[in-house]
């Protein structure tokens, strides 16, 4: 009668060690997959910033890339979403990192149009002084609308600087340094952009990959 009260027992913890795994792994698939959606659907708001949803029909936020580009502040491989229309290139978007920010590294998406043309900056990460350096953020200055429509071809290199500097572009009032290496890492991604053109929209997407492999 014990044994088999035992064996009852045990069997009973069993079972509910089952289920309550089963609810646990359940419960787990579903947020998970609601996180993965979130944080899709934010990259997505992100990208669409930068180039309208109207202007391509792919997925671009699976059209990813990364390649190699020492140049632009020792970042390598470089994320690059890549926007097309029936096939045919559009746009991308670089992920790109200004290093020498006054207070650390600047993080940014740059929007460059096939021709060449910037179709919007914005920055995703940063340490700059409140009240100072933060104007590079879109929600708090329209400094960074100023960049949409340059381009290598439009704007000399001279002009690729700050004010201050001999440049066309604005500086903040006390604080020079945050866009001046803005100004920087958007030019230099531009020409990284020229000169790897071809090669940026001939590569495998590397989400694609993971997703046969």
């Amino acid at each position: 009668m014990i044994l088999r009260n035992m064996l009852i027992g045990a069997l009973l913890l069993a079972a509910f060690a089952f289920i309550g795994t089963g609810l646990v792994s359940a419960t787990y698939e579903a947020t998970a997959s609601k996180i993965a959606e979130n944080e899709r659907q934010r990259l997505l708001s992100t990208l669409n910033a930068l180039v309208p949803a109207s202007d391509y029909n792919n997925a671009i936020e699976s059209d990813l890339i990364h390649l190699d580009a020492p140049q632009l502040s020792g970042q390598s491989p470089l994320p690059i979403y890549r926007a097309r229309f029936d096939g045919k290139p559009v746009a991308v978007v670089i992920a790109s990192t200004a290093p020498d920010g006054y207070a650390g590294p600047i993080k940014l998406l740059i929007g460059i149009r096939y021709d060449g043309e910037l179709s919007g900056v914005r920055v995703i990460s940063h340490k700059e002084t409140p009240g100072l350096g933060d104007a590079i953020e879109i929600e708090r200055s329209d400094w960074l609308l100023g960049f949409n429509g340059k381009s290598l071809e439009n704007t000399p290199s001279s002009g690729w600087k700050v004010k201050k500097d001999g440049g066309i572009f604005d500086q903040f009032t006390g604080a020079t340094i945050t866009p001046r290496i803005i100004v920087k890492a958007i030019y230099g991604t531009l020409n990284y952009y020229k000169q790897h053109r071809e090669a940026i929209f001939a590569t495998t997407p590397v989400m694609n990959e993971a997703n046969h492999g």
